[in-house]
C-alpha cells in the first residue's frame, strides 16, 4: 500500500520508470496471500488525481479482479468492486464494451443482494455510471430484474436504497423502448398490483400476504420513493400516472394494497411536484383517514403532509379546521402536520415559509398538548419540538412558561418536546438548549410519575446526543457553609444526578394487586420509571464518565441486579461496559456483585411454568453469565474466593457450564471477525 501511495503522489514524476512496477502488480493479483492487498493498491491508484498509464494491466487484471466478485471472502468482494467502480470512473475509455460485457452482465448480478446492501450500493453504482455513459444496452435482464427485487426487499435503506432509485431514473432518461417511464412504473408497481391485500391478510411480521407471494410494508415505501423519483423526472407523463393514483384512491372496489401504495407514491410525489391543481385531492385523501386498515391510514396521512408542502396557503389552513372539527382524526391530522414540520425544519429557508401560519399553529398545538389520548400528545410534542428548531429564541421560551402548568399532561408533553429539539437539530440551537435545558430537567423534581418519567427519557435522549449539554448539570458541586453553592452553579442543578438515582428505586406505593378472576396480579407502576433510569445510567457511561461518583454509582447498580427481569438485564449491560470502564472500582466491590449474579444462575422455574417462564429465565441467566464472564477478564478477578467457587459451581453444573462454553465461544467468533475485517 505503501508503494501505492508513491505512484498516487508521485506517479506523473516518476514516468516510463513504472512500467517495471506494472507486471509486479499483476503477478502479486494472481497470488492468494498478496491479492487483496494489490486490489486494494489498484483501487488507490485508480482513484487518485495523479493520472498513471494503469491501463497496461487492464488485459489481465480486469478478468481477475472479476473473478474476486465470485469469491465468498466479502472484503476482497467488497475491494474488487470498489477496484472496477475506480477504474471505470477514470479509465473508462480505456475498457472495451466486451470486457465491460464480461464484467457488467456476468459479475454484478450476482452482486445485487438483500444480503449485503453495501456491495449492492456499489455495484449499482457502476451499473448506474456504465447506464449513464453507454444506455441501458449493457444493463441485462438479470440486473434489471434483481434491481427490481432489492426495492422489494424490507431492508433496503439509506445509501442502498438512493442509487437503486439512480439506477431506474438513469434507464428511464434513455427512452429506450421497453424501459420508458410507463413501462418502469408498472414493473415496480406489479407485485403490489398482482395481489390481494385485506385486513385479515397482514400477518404478525408486518408483510402483506397474497396465495402467491408477500410484499413487506417496508417494500411499498421504497417503491413509493422510485415511483415518485421517476415521475419528478418524466413530469409531463407522470400526469396520467397521478391521475391514475387518484382513480384508485376513489374507487371503492380498489383492493387496499393498490390504495396504499397510490397514498404513498402521491405523498412522495408531493414532496416535489405541487399537485393542488387536481380538484379535492385533499377531501380524497381524507376520506382513507376511515380505512379500517391502520397502514392506509397511516399511509393517507402521510401523503396529506407532504401534499402541503406544495401550496401551504392552501394545505395548512384545511389541516388546522379538521384538526378542530375531527377530534377522532386528531391523531393523524397532527401526523401530516408534523411531516410539514418536520420537513420544513430542515430547510434553510424553513422558517419563512411557515412564518406565516406559526402563531395559528402553534396555538393549535398548545391547545392539544393536554389531550387524554398519549399517542395524539406525543405527536403534538413532536410537532412542538420541531416547530422550535426555527425560532429557537423565542419558542423555547415560550415552552418553558409551561413547565408552571397546573396540568401534569401539558408539562410532560413540553418536556418530551425538548426531547425533540435534542435529537433533530442542527449545532445553532446548541446556545439555548445549554440556557434552558436545566430547567426542563429539573422536572424530575415533579410531583407526577409520568412527568419525571418523560423527564428521564429527554435525560436519556440529551446525554447520548449531546452530552456536552448536560456535564455540567450531572457535576455534584460543593456547598459552602453558609449554604450557597462554591462553584456558583445553581443548586437545583447539582442535585440532577440525585434526582435520577431517586427513581432506581423500588417504591412500595406504587405496587398494587389487580384481580384477574381468581388469580391475583401484581402491577408495577414504578417500572417503566426505573428503567428510563437505569438506561439513562447506562448512557451516562459513555458520555459523561469523568462526572460521575463511581461508587455511588456501583451502589445503585448493585440495588438493580436484585430488581424485576427488565432492570437485571440492564445493569448486566452495565457490568459488561463497567468492566473495561472502570476496572479497578468493580475489583473493589465484586463481592457485592458476584452474590445476585449467583442467586440469578442458581434460580429454579416452577414445575407448572410455562414455556415462555423458561426461555425468559435461560436469558437472564446467559445475561448473568456474560456479565461474570466480563468480570472474570478484570486482571486479578480469579484471585478472588468467591470468583473461584461460582467457576466451579458453573463447571459443576452440565447446563450453566454448556451456556458458559457457548458465550465463550461467541465472544471468541466475534473478536476473531472484527480481527479479519480491521486486517
Amino acid at each position: 500500500m505503501k508503494k501505492a501511495q508513491i505512484i498516487c503522489n508521485l506517479g506523473e514524476l516518476i514516468g516510463k520508470d513504472l512500467n517495471l512496477c506494472w507486471p509486479i502488480l499483476v503477478e502479486r493479483l494472481k497470488n492468494e496471500i498478496t491479492r487483496l492487498t494489490t486490489v486494494k493498491a489498484i483501487n488507490t491508484i485508480a482513484d487518485s488525481t495523479t493520472k498513471v498509464e494503469l491501463n497496461v494491466i487492464f488485459p489481465e487484471a480486469l478478468p481477475l479482479l472479476a473473478s474476486f466478485l465470485r469469491k465468498n471472502y466479502r472484503t476482497l468482494k467488497l475491494s474488487s468492486i470498489n477496484a472496477l467502480l475506480s477504474i471505470y470512473k477514470n479509465y473508462n475509455q480505456c475498457i472495451s464494451i466486451d470486457e465491460l460485457k464480461k464484467i457488467v452482465i456476468v459479475e454484478l448480478p450476482g452482486l445485487l443482494s438483500e444480503n449485503d446492501l453495501h456491495i449492492s450500493y456499489v455495484a449499482l453504482k457502476m451499473a448506474s455510471l456504465i447506464c449513464q455513459k453507454h444506455g441501458p444496452n449493457l444493463i441485462s435482464n438479470e440486473i434489471l430484474n434483481q434491481a427490481l427485487l432489492l426495492i422489494q426487499s424490507p431492508l433496503l435503506q439509506g445509501l442502498a436504497l438512493e442509487q437503486t432509485i439512480e439506477f431506474f431514473i438513469f434507464l428511464v432518461k434513455h427512452k429506450q423502448p421497453g424501459l420508458q417511464y410507463q413501462d418502469l412504473v408498472m414493473m415496480l408497481i406489479k407485485p403490489i398490483r398482482d395481489q390481494s391485500l385485506s385486513v385479515q391478510t397482514i400477518n404478525g411480521h408486518g408483510a402483506y400476504e397474497s396465495t402467491n407471494l408477500a410484499v413487506h410494508k417496508q417494500a411499498f415505501y421504497s417503491i413509493a420513493k422510485c415511483v415518485a423519483a421517476l415521475t419528478v423526472t418524466n413530469q409531463e407523463e407522470g400526469q396520467l400516472v397521478i391521475k391514475k393514483f387518484i382513480k384508485d384512491i376513489k374507487d371503492s372496489k380498489s383492493r387496499d394494497s393498490v390504495r396504499l401504495l397510490a397514498l404513498l407514491c402521491l405523498g412522495e410525489t408531493g414532496k416535489y411536484i405541487e399537485l393542488s391543481s387536481h380538484a379535492d385531492l385533499e377531501l380524497v385523501i381524507l376520506d382513507s383517514f376511515s380505512s379500517p386498515l391502520e397502514e392506509v391510514k397511516s399511509a393517507a396521512s402521510y401523503a396529506l403532509g407532504y401534499l402541503s408542502l406544495g401550496n401551504l396557503q392552501k394545505y395548512i389552513p384545511f389541516i388546522l379546521k379538521e384538526i378542530d372539527v375531527n377530534s377522532k382524526r386528531q391523531y393523524l391530522l397532527f401526523n401530516s402536520l408534523k411531516e410539514i414540520i418536520s420537513y420544513q425544519s430542515s430547510q434553510e429557508k424553513g422558517l419563512d415559509a411557515l412564518k406565516p401560519y406559526m402563531n395559528d399553529i402553534w396555538s393549535v398545538l398548545i391547545k392539544h398538548c393536554e389531550c387524554s389520548e398519549e399517542g395524539t400528545r406525543n405527536v403534538v410534542a413532536e410537532c412542538l419540538g420541531k416547530l422550535t428548531l426555527l425560532d429557537p429564541e423565542n419558542l423555547i421560551k415560550n415552552l418553558e412558561r409551561y413547565l408552571e402548568s397546573d396540568s401534569a399532561l401539558a408539562r410532560a408533553t413540553v418536556v418530551t418536546a425538548i426531547k425533540f429539539t435534542i435529537t433533530d437539530q442542527p449545532q445553532a440551537i446548541d446556545f439555548y438548549l445549554k440556557i434552558y435545558l436545566g430547567k426542563f430537567l429539573n422536572t424530575l423534581r415533579d410531583s407526577d410519575i409520568n412527568v419525571r418519567r418523560v423527564a428521564l427519557v429527554t435525560f436519556n435522549s440529551a446525554a447520548h446526543n449531546k452530552p456536552a449539554l448536560v456535564r455540567d448539570l450531572i457535576t455534584m458541586s460543593r456547598i459552602s457553609e453558609e449554604g450557597m453553592n462554591v462553584d456558583g452553579a445553581d443548586v437545583q442543578h447539582s442535585t440532577l444526578i440525585n434526582y435520577l438515582y431517586n427513581e432506581t428505586k423500588v417504591r412500595k406505593e406504587l405496587i398494587r394487586e389487580v384481580e384477574m378472576g381468581p388469580f391475583k396480579h401484581t402491577v408495577d407502576d414504578g417500572l417503566d420509571l426505573r428503567k428510563a433510569a437505569f438506561e439513562t445510567m447506562y448512557t451516562l457511561l459513555d458520555s459523561c464518565l469523568d462526572r460521575i461518583d463511581i461508587f455511588e454509582f456501583l451502589n445503585h447498580v448493585e440495588d438493580g441486579l436484585k430488581d424485576h427481569y427488565d432492570i437485571k438485564m440492564l445493569t448486566y449491560l452495565m457490568l459488561v461496559r463497567l468492566s473495561s470502564l472502570c476496572s479497578n472500582a468493580l475489583m473493589q466491590r465484586l463481592d457485592r456483585l458476584i452474590e445476585p449474579l449467583v442467586n440469578t444462575c442458581l434460580q429454579k422455574v416452577k414445575s407448572n411454568a410455562v414455556k415462555q417462564e423458561y426461555e425468559k429465565t435461560d436469558e437472564l441467566k446467559r445475561s448473568a453469565l456474560r456479565a461474570f464472564m466480563a468480570l472474570l477478564n478484570i486482571a486479578d478477578a480469579e484471585k478472588n474466593p468467591l470468583i473461584r467457587d461460582f467457576l466451579a459451581n458453573i463447571r459443576a453444573t452440565p447446563e450453566l457450564s454448556n451456556m458458559f462454553e457457548s458465550i465463550q465461544r461467541d465472544a471468541k467468533d466475534s473478536n476473531e471477525t472484527i480481527s479479519m475485517e480491521v486486517n
